[in-house]
């Protein structure tokens, strides 16, 4: 659809050319004969150029003695002008549709995702990769998306404007790279196949070790082989949706409270905060100062699990808090952490 679009911007392009050469012509050749032998053809052409472009420094031709010389100026004027503006617009919209601004649009797209630091990269965006993308922008993570098929890429940018993306296969360590996989905190391998999300983990790992690699897997079978490629979790949309909708069932609130914390449509989050080594033997109190959007429900130490730790918990390195929170509160304590 694309290709045809460009190549009917370019056949209105060379009509309309073809057009103003011919008003070129025309009115060359009538001033030449209008203004007799005592102008030159370069006169005549410089006489239809003025005329046309609506320039009128002056009659370079006087056609005053024929009786209808100048109707045929308005006569060329009006036609001219309205050609020459049909021209303009076709230039701009063949810039515009063109593989020019294509271009542009790509340079532009790969400066932004250069700057990146700490990002995620979302291989696929399909129906899993999507909600996976919009859950990242939800949550204020920047994410970069790749995907060879553009019209995915095209659906998914409508309804965020804002997301960076590449057109191109996961697979591929070229692409990868792209994204900025040397730089990134994490990797979605979500396309639709399990052997390309073997292989997008496979790539992403040997590429970065400090990766996290997250991968859809469909068929249970291929679980072991994807994480051995790589992956540090893995994720099956079918056999978790069959859980889910157990769950459904026999613990509808307990489903009600994690959609509060995973569904889409709300801010509120649940997330995991790693408490750094200067943070070692510091009260759990220091978190909760000038941050009140957040609820810390459990802390893990050394694989072990403690609910609802008070706030004179003495916290150590590597804890991993389990804080219920805004993004912006998460700012705020990654702020805090970074500062301590």
């Amino acid at each position: 659809m694309a290709k045809y679009q460009q190549t009917r911007v370019i056949l209105h392009l060379l009509w309309s050319l073809l057009a103003l050469v011919v008003i070129f012509i025309i009115g060359t050749t009538g001033f030449h004969f209008l203004g007799g032998p005592g102008y030159s053809w370069e006169d005549c052409f410089y006489m239809t150029f003025i005329t046309i472009t609506t320039i009128g420094y002056g009659e370079i031709v006087d056609v005053t003695h024929y009786e209808y010389g100048r109707m045929f100026t308005v006569f060329i004027g009006i036609l001219g002008i309205g050609v020459l503006g049909y021209v303009l617009s076709t230039v701009t919209a063949f810039i515009l549709e063109s593989d020019l601004n294509l271009s542009w649009r790509i340079k532009k797209m790969q400066k932004k995702i250069d700057r990146l630091k700490d990002h995620y990269i979302v291989c696929g965006v399909g129906l899993v990769g999507s909600n996976v993308a919009h859950d990242l922008e939800m949550t204020g993570r920047a994410s970069v998306i790749i995907e060879n098929d553009m019209k995915n890429i095209l659906r998914y940018v409508d309804l965020h404007p804002e997301q960076l993306y590449l057109q191109g296969d996961a697979t591929d360590n070229d692409v990868l790279l792209l994204a900025g996989v040397m730089r990134a905190k994490g990797v979605f391998a979500v396309a639709h196949d399990d052997s390309a999300n073997l292989v997008i983990s496979l790539s992403a790992k040997q590429l970065n070790q400090n990766l996290r690699v997250v991968a859809r897997c469909h068929d249970m079978k291929n679980a072991e082989k994807t994480r051995r490629a790589g992956a540090d979790e893995i994720v099956s949309p079918d056999f978790s949706g069959g859980q889910r909708i157990v769950s459904a069932m026999l613990r509808p609130n307990v489903m009600n409270f994690l959609d509060e914390m995973f569904k889409s449509s709300t801010n509120l989050r649940m997330e995991e905060i790693v408490i750094p080594d200067s943070m070692e033997d510091t009260t759990l109190s220091v978190l909760y100062h000038g941050n009140q959007d957040c609820l810390v429900l459990a802390v893990m130490s050394e694989k072990e699990w403690m609910f609802n730790p008070p706030a004179s918990y003495l916290l150590r390195a590597k804890d991993v808090l389990m804080v219920m929170t805004t993004p912006k509160a998460r700012e705020r304590l990654e702020d805090i952490l970074l500062s301590s």
